[in-house]
C-alpha cells in the first residue's frame, strides 16, 4: 500500500516549475481550454496551477489594483494593435498579389485561427464571416477536389502556413491526406513553386561543445546505434546556444531514441550543470523514473560534472559519452537542434530571452512532439508513433 501511495505521488510531480510557468503563459495566450487541449492536460490542472501561482504571488491591495489596471491597459493595447499584427503576418506569409484572392484569404484565416478571432480576421481581410464558414464547409466536404489548381493552391497554402513554413511537399502531401485531401506529391510541389513557397532552409553545422575540462568521461556505449525497440532503452542529451538581443539562452534536451520524442528540456541564461540536471529530471518524471536507461551525451563539462553524474547513479541510469569532438556520435540530438534552429530561430529576431523561452516551449510541446512528422519513425509525429505502438 505504501509503495502504491509513493508511486501515485511521484506521478503527480511529473511537471517541472518551468513547464507549469510556460503552460500558464500559453493558457493566457490561447485560453485555458485550448491550452489544455494542445498540451494534453486537464483544464483543472491549469486552473490549479494558475491558482497556486496567484497565491504564491500574493500582493497588497494597491499592487493588485495596479496589476488589474496593467492587464486592462495591455488588453486595450492588444485590441488596438491586432489589426496591424494580422496585416503584417499576411504580408509576410503570402506571396505578392495572393492576398487579393478570396481562397488565399480563407486559407490564411484557417492557418492563423488559433492566434486571432474570426471576427478580427474578417474585419481586417474584408471578407464576410458567412462566406468564410461556407468555404470551410465546402472544404470539409471535399468539394474542392474538382475545383482545379487554384483550389488546391489554397489548401496547400493553408497547410504550409499551419506548419509555419517548416514543411515541404513530402510532409504537406501527408498532412493534406490526413485531412481528406489526397493529391500527388508532384502536384503539391507544383503548387508550392507557383506560390513561391519553400520549406525553411538549413544552415551549416557549428560545433560548440567544450570538452577540454579534464574531468572523467564515460565510454561510448551507444556506439551510433540510434535504434531502440521500446521506450526508455536509450536517451540522448545535448545543450545548444540560442541568441537573443538580451543575450544567450541555453537549451538542454533529452530525447528518447525509440520515438525521437523530446521528453526532457530546460532553459537558462547560464550554462551550468544544473541545466543538464533539470532536463534529465524532467525526463525522469515524465517517463516514470525507469531504471537501466542508457543516457548518451557529449563530453561537455556539464555532463561530466559531479552533480550530473550523481543524478545518473541515484536513478540507476547508464552513462555513455561521445568521442572527443565527434558530433556524429550524438547525431540524433544534434539533428534536433539543427531542426529547431532551421524551423524556429533562423530568420527571426528575438528581443528578450522570455520571447525565446516561449517560442521554444511551444515548438517542443505543441509542434515537434505532437505534429511534426519524423522520417526515422515512418513520417508520423513522436506522440503519434508512441500512441500507435505503446500500450
Amino acid at each position: 500500500m505504501a509503495k502504491a501511495i509513493r508511486k501515485k505521488t511521484t506521478e503527480r510531480r511529473r511537471y517541472t516549475a518551468e513547464y507549469r510557468r510556460e503552460a500558464l503563459l500559453l493558457a493566457d495566450k490561447v485560453g485555458v481550454a485550448e491550452a489544455a487541449k494542445q498540451l494534453g492536460l486537464h483544464e483543472s490542472q491549469l486552473y490549479g496551477w494558475r491558482g497556486k501561482d496567484r497565491l504564491e504571488r500574493s500582493q497588497s491591495d494597491v499592487e493588485k489594483q495596479q496589476a488589474v489596471e496593467i492587464v486592462r491597459l495591455k488588453r486595450q493595447l492588444a485590441e488596438k494593435t491586432e489589426d496591424l499584427t494580422i496585416l503584417k503576418k499576411l504580408l509576410r506569409t503570402l506571396p505578392k498579389g495572393a492576398e487579393e484572392a478570396p481562397s488565399a484569404k480563407y486559407a490564411f484565416m484557417i492557418a492563423v485561427r488559433s492566434e486571432f478571432t474570426v471576427t478580427a480576421l474578417c474585419r481586417v481581410l474584408e471578407v464576410s464571416p458567412s462566406a468564410f464558414h461556407a468555404w470551410r464547409r465546402r472544404r470539409a466536404q471535399g468539394r474542392n477536389h474538382g475545383a482545379g489548381l487554384p483550389a488546391i493552391k489554397a489548401l496547400v497554402l493553408a497547410a504550409y502556413m499551419a506548419e509555419k513554413g517548416r514543411s515541404g511537399s513530402p510532409r504537406l502531401t501527408l498532412d493534406l491526406a490526413d485531412a481528406g485531401h489526397r493529391y500527388d506529391r508532384k502536384t503539391i510541389a507544383k503548387c508550392l513553386k507557383a506560390l513561391e513557397l519553400r520549406a525553411k532552409a538549413a544552415r551549416k553545422f557549428k560545433v560548440t561543445t567544450d570538452s577540454g575540462h579534464g574531468k572523467p568521461t564515460a565510454p561510448n556505449l551507444l556506439n551510433r546505434e540510434f535504434y531502440a525497440s521500446a521506450p526508455n532503452q536509450k536517451w540522448v542529451g545535448d545543450i545548444t546556444y540560442l541568441h537573443t538581443d538580451e543575450g544567450w539562452l541555453y537549451l538542454a534536451t533529452v530525447i528518447d531514441l525509440y520515438s525521437r520524442k523530446v521528453i526532457g528540456w530546460a532553459m537558462s541564461d547560464r550554462m551550468k550543470a544544473e541545466l543538464a540536471c533539470d532536463a534529465l529530471t524532467m525526463a525522469l518524471w515524465r517517463r516514470g523514473f525507469p531504471k537501466g536507461v542508457l543516457v548518451h551525451t557529449d563530453r561537455g563539462s556539464q555532463y561530466c560534472s559531479d552533480k550530473y553524474q550523481r543524478l545518473l547513479v541515484k536513478h540507476k541510469l547508464v552513462c555513455s559519452m561521445s568521442g572527443t569532438g565527434n558530433c556524429f556520435d550524438n547525431a540524433c540530438a544534434e539533428s534536433f537542434f539543427h531542426t529547431l534552429k532551421v524551423e524556429l530561430v533562423h530568420g527571426e529576431r528575438f528581443d528578450k530571452r522570455s520571447d525565446m523561452r516561449r517560442a521554444v516551449f511551444e515548438y517542443i510541446e505543441l509542434d515537434y512532439n505532437r505534429r511534426r512528422r519524423h522520417s526515422a519513425i515512418g513520417m508520423v509525429s513522436p506522440e503519434a508513433f508512441e500512441a500507435q505502438r505503446v500500450a
